[in-house]
């Protein structure tokens, strides 16, 4: 039996102290716990530190991600944060292959696949996001294009605990558009992830890992999309930056 997860991409918003201020307040509004959902929060780099001083002061039902990593050790890669770094201020989880880190950023699956490796290596958590564009999903070939996207992503992997890897569907045409797919959409494409993850790692394997969907949830869709079979939680971006609406999301995901 999977754990539904809800997990909160803030993206690049909440300087050092809005992101301690919503990370208390998202503890308020889950002091009562989560049940069986695992809750995570992915803040920015620069606010991981002071987000898991709330955690471990307040005992918060949630744990920390970040929001990306570089496969690499150490070394002289300006402006990169390595997997020992992330567990040093917290970190158990981490999103990798964002449609805005693949687009704005060049990122190929390629260099998710190294970053997952990397990851699990230091026992971290990988959030790996797959997802089709706008043009692939017209075209009716977007089950195709996702599918190719998770082989290669997941090449080479090795897990031996499913709960450790984590799946989020997001499709790009989606995010941050106020458009959304129908749970039928989604569950169109988790589907065919899992019937993908049944012929890279057998049949156990794939039905513990968690397939989440993003883009564009929020707390008046999200339980049609937690309805679906293959649907086992959510990415969210914007609802994540109120305390209320995520908790209302997590809340929704108990029932």
């Amino acid at each position: 039996m999977r754990n539904r997860m809800i997990a909160g991409n803030w993206k690049m918003n909440k300087t050092y102290a809005e992101g301690v201020e919503l990370a208390q307040g998202l503890a308020d509004e889950l002091k009562d716990g989560t049940g069986s959902v695992d809750v995570v929060i992915a803040p920015p780099a620069v606010d991981l530190k002071g987000v898991s001083e709330v955690i471990e002061q307040t005992s918060a039902p949630f744990a920390l991600s970040a929001q990306n990593v570089y496969f690499e050790e150490k070394g002289a890669f300006t402006g990169e944060t390595a997997p020992d770094m992330l567990t040093a201020v917290g970190c158990t989880f981490c999103i990798i292959g964002h449609s805005e880190r693949r687009g704005y950023f060049g990122e190929t699956d390629e260099d998710v696949n190294k970053k997952a490796k990397a990851l699990m290596a230091h026992d971290i958590v990988p959030i790996s996001c797959c997802g089709e564009p706008l043009e692939i999903r017209e075209a009716g070939t977007h089950v195709e294009f996702v599918v190719n996207q998770i082989k290669a992503d997941t090449k080479g992997l090795e897990i031996s605990d499913p709960s450790k890897y984590v799946i989020a569907y997001e499709p790009i045409w989606a995010i941050g558009t106020g458009k959304t797919a129908t749970a039928d959409d989604a569950e169109e494409v988790c589907g065919a992830i899992r019937k993908t993850l049944v012929e890279v790692f057998g049949e156990k394997t794939a039905d513990g890992i968690r397939i989440l969907y993003g883009g564009s949830a929020k707390p008046d869709n999200i339980a049609g999309f937690l309805n679906k079979e293959d649907v086992d939680g959510a990415l969210v971006g914007g609802a994540s930056l109120k305390a209320d609406s995520f908790a209302a999301m997590v809340k929704s995901a108990m029932a």
